[in-house]
C-alpha cells in the first residue's frame, strides 16, 4: 500500500462533513463521523480526533456525545487504558436504518394518540394520520430492503474479488 496524502484526506474530512451538515447533522459531529469513517481501524479516541481535527478535546466530546446518542458511533474502552476509543460501526448505514425503524416503531403511540386528540377527519389529523402511515410503510419495507441490501453488497463484493 502506498503512502496516504493527509492533506487530501483533510480536505476529504472537511469536503464530506460540510455534506452531512447541509444535510441537518451539526458541523463538529458531522467531521468527527467522516474522520472515523476515514480511519483504517475505524476508531479513534478523543485525543486523536482532536489532534487530527485541530479543535479543542471539548468540542470532541460533544460531537462523540451527540454522535453516540444518534448510534452512528459506539464508546469503547481502549485495551489496558481509562481512554475511550470512539468507532463506527462496521455495517453503519445498515446500523442507521435499523436505529431510525427502532424510532419509527416509538413514534407511533403518541401518533396514535395525536390522532384522536386532534380528531381523525381534521386537517391536522390527516396529516398525523398519513405520518403514521408513512412510517407503518417504512417500517413494513424495511426488512425487505436490508435484505436486498445484503445481497446487492455480496454480489459486489464478489465481483470486486473476481479477477478480470
Amino acid at each position: 500500500m502506498g503512502e496516504r496524502d493527509e492533506q487530501a484526506v483533510l480536505r476529504f474530512i472537511e469536503r464530506f462533513g460540510a455534506v452531512f451538515a447541509e444535510s441537518g447533522m451539526p458541523r463538529m459531529p458531522s467531521r468527527v463521523f467522516v474522520a472515523l469513517l476515514a480511519t483504517d481501524s475505524g476508531g479513534m479516541t478523543a485525543a486523536e480526533l482532536a489532534d487530527l481535527l485541530r479543535v479543542s478535546p471539548a468540542a470532541i466530546s460533544g460531537a462523540v456525545r451527540y454522535l453516540t446518542q444518534v448510534n452512528l458511533v459506539s464508546r469503547e474502552r481502549e485495551t489496558g487504558s481509562r481512554r475511550d476509543l470512539y468507532r463506527v460501526f462496521d455495517d453503519v448505514w445498515y446500523e442507521a436504518l435499523f436505529r431510525r425503524d427502532e424510532m419509527f416503531r416509538r413514534w407511533s403511540g403518541p401518533l396514535r394518540e395525536g390522532i384522536g386528540a386532534l380528531g381523525p377527519d381534521t386537517p391536522a389529523g390527516e396529516r398525523i394520520a398519513e405520518t403514521l402511515m408513512f412510517f407503518e410503510f417504512v417500517h413494513s419495507e424495511l426488512p425487505n430492503l436490508l435484505e436486498h441490501w445484503r445481497a446487492y453488497r455480496e454480489e459486489r463484493l464478489k465481483a470486486a474479488d473476481t479477477p478480470e
